[in-house]
C-alpha cells in the first residue's frame, strides 16, 4: 500500500469558530441552513433522475461524504437530505428489501472543531458517521469508494491566498487590502487563477474518489456573470473589514502604492494581476479537488456541491459575497489609520475566498474530463427567519465565518471593535445588502464520475 499524503500542506486552515457560544459558527450559519433547506428539492430530484441503482446492487453500504462540513447542524440537514432522497430511489423501483447502510463521511480541515461536530451528532442517525480531517483540494479517501459527494458552501474559499498578492515584489501586491474585491485587476487576476486551478485540483481528486456511477452535487455561492467583483455582498463586507482594520493603524498611508493594493484585503477590486493570482490558484485548487474525487468515489456515486456563486456577466467588484469583503477591508483601514493595528499586517493580509460564475465552474469540470456535469442549477433565495436585524444577522454570520482568520492576522483584541465597526458601516449604507441580494446567487451542482 502507497503511503497516504499528507493533505495539510496543500491548504491554509481557516475553520469557522468552534464550540457554541455566541459568535460561534454552529449559533450563526442560518443563511447557510436557508439554501440547504431550498436544495433538498433539486437533490431529490437530481438523485431520482440521475443516480443508477443497477451498480449499487452489488454493496450493500452506500458511502456518502460531505466535503467542508464545519460543526453543524446543517451537515446533519444535508445529510438527512440525502438519506432521504437515496431510500425513496430504491423504494420507487421496488428495491425495498436491498436499501443499503449508509456511511457518512465528516471533512474539513485538522484545525476544524470536530469535538463539537460529534457531540451534536443526531441520536436517531441512521448511518454510520466518521471524521475525515484534511483538505478536499488533494485526495482523502481510497480509489473509487464513495458513491456520493457533497459540498455547501466551502468551494468558495481557496486552498491559498495566491503567493502574487503577499509578493512586495509583485504587481499583483495587495498591499493594504485583504480580499481581491476592491483591489486592482491584477490582484482580481490572481484570485480568479488560484480559484481555476483549486477547482481543478478538486475535481481531479474526485474523479479518483468516487465510485462509478457516483454522484456530487455542489452548493456554491455565487455572483451573477456579469455582476463585478466588488459589488458581490461577501465581498462587500471583507472591504468593511480591511477598512476597519486599516482605521487601527498608522495615519501615514504610502500615496504611491497604489500597484500594491494597499488598504485592500481581497481581489475584487485590486488589480489585475492579483486578480489573475487568484484565479490561478482557484483553478489549481479546483483540480486538486475533483482529481481526488475522481479517485475516491465509487460505482454508481454522485457528488453534489452547493456553492456561492456570481452571475457570468458580473465583475468580481459587483458580487454581494466579494461587496462583503470589500467593507471589511474599509474597516481595517480605519483602524489602520488609528493605529490600532499595524499596518504591515493589513498590507499582507489577504482573504483566500473566490466567486465563481457558471462559465468557471463548467469550465472546470470541462478540463477535468473525470465528471460529467449533470445539473448545473441555481438556488432559489430563501427568507430567514430570525430575531435580530438583516444587517446584524450579516454581521453576526461574517463574524463566525472570517473570525479564525482574523485573529489569526491581528490577534483577538480587536475582534469586538472590528465587527462593531462592520456594523456601523452597514447601517450607515444600508442599501449595498439590498442591492447585493439581487445579484446573490447559490449553484447546486451534480456530477458523475464518467
Amino acid at each position: 500500500m502507497a503511503a497516504v499524503e499528507d493533505t495539510s500542506k496543500f491548504s491554509e486552515a481557516y475553520p469557522m469558530k468552534g464550540g457554541d457560544g455566541p459568535n460561534s459558527y454552529a449559533n450563526n450559519s442560518t443563511l447557510q441552513k436557508g439554501y440547504v433547506d431550498a436544495a433538498k428539492e433539486l437533490l431529490s430530484k437530481a438523485v431520482a433522475e440521475k443516480l443508477n441503482t443497477d451498480v449499487l446492487l452489488s454493496s450493500n453500504t452506500f458511502c456518502i461524504a460531505d466535503l467542508g462540513c464545519s460543526v453543524g447542524p446543517n451537515t446533519f440537514i444535508a445529510v438527512e437530505n440525502i438519506l432521504e432522497a437515496v431510500e425513496f430511489k430504491f423504494q420507487s423501483q421496488g428495491l425495498n428489501l436491498q436499501i443499503p447502510e449508509f456511511q457518512v463521511f465528516f471533512n474539513d480541515h485538522t484545525l476544524n472543531d470536530f469535538n463539537r461536530l460529534f457531540k451534536s451528532l443526531p441520536q436517531t442517525r441512521r448511518y454510520y458517521a466518521a471524521g475525515v480531517p484534511g483538505s478536499f483540494y488533494s485526495r482523502l479517501f481510497p480509489n473509487a469508494s464513495i458513491n456520493f459527494f457533497h459540498s455547501s458552501f466551502a468551494l468558495q474559499w481557496l486552498s491559498r491566498v495566491p503567493k502574487q498578492v503577499v509578493d512586495k515584489n509583485s504587481s499583483a501586491w495587495n498591499k493594504g487590502r485583504i480580499h481581491y474585491s476592491n483591489s486592482t485587476d491584477e490582484v482580481a487576476r490572481a484570485y480568479e487563477a488560484q480559484h481555476a486551478e483549486d477547482m481543478e485540483c478538486f475535481l481531479n481528486a474526485r474523479a479518483q474518489e468516487i465510485a462509478d456511477g457516483g454522484m456530487m452535487v455542489l452548493v456554491i455561492p455565487g455572483r451573477p456573470n456579469t455582476l463585478p467583483h466588488s459589488d458581490s455582498l461577501v465581498n462587500v463586507s471583507f472591504q468593511l473589514i480591511g477598512s476597519c482594520l486599516m482605521d487601527m493603524a498608522r495615519k501615514v498611508v504610502d500615496k504611491n502604492s497604489s500597484a500594491w493594493n494597499k488598504g485592500r484585503i481581497h481581489y475584487s477590486n485590486s488589480t489585475d494581476e492579483v486578480a489573475r493570482a487568484y484565479e490561478a490558484q482557484h483553478a489549481e485548487d479546483m483540480e486538486c479537488f475533483l482529481n481526488a474525487r475522481a479517485q475516491e468515489i465509487a460505482d454508481g456515486g454522485m457528488m453534489v456541491l452547493v456553492i456561492p456563486g456570481r452571475p457570468n456577466t458580473l465583475p468580481h467588484s459587483d458580487s454581494l459575497v466579494n461587496v462583503s469583503f470589500q467593507l471589511i477591508g474599509s474597516c481595517l483601514m480605519d483602524m489602520a489609520r488609528k493605529g490600532l493595528v499595524s499596518e504591515e499586517k493589513v498590507d499582507t493580509f489577504n482573504i483566500p475566498v473566490y466567486i465563481m460564475t457558471s462559465q468557471e465552474l463548467e469550465a472546470a469540470v470541462e478540463r477535468n474530463e473525470h465528471f460529467s456535469l449533470e445539473k448545473l442549477e441555481t438556488i432559489p433565495r430563501t427568507l430567514v427567519s430570525s430575531t435580530v436585524s438583516p444587517i446584524q444577522l450579516v454581521v453576526s454570520h461574517m463574524r463566525a465565518g472570517s473570525e479564525g482568520m482574523i485573529k489569526q492576522q491581528f490577534g483577538e483584541d480587536i475582534l469586538d471593535e472590528l465587527f462593531d465597526l462592520y456594523r456601523k458601516k452597514l447601517e450607515e449604507q444600508s442599501s449595498i445588502i439590498a442591492s447585493g441580494t439581487e445579484t446573490a446567487i447559490t449553484f447546486l451542482a451534480v456530477l458523475k464520475r464518467k
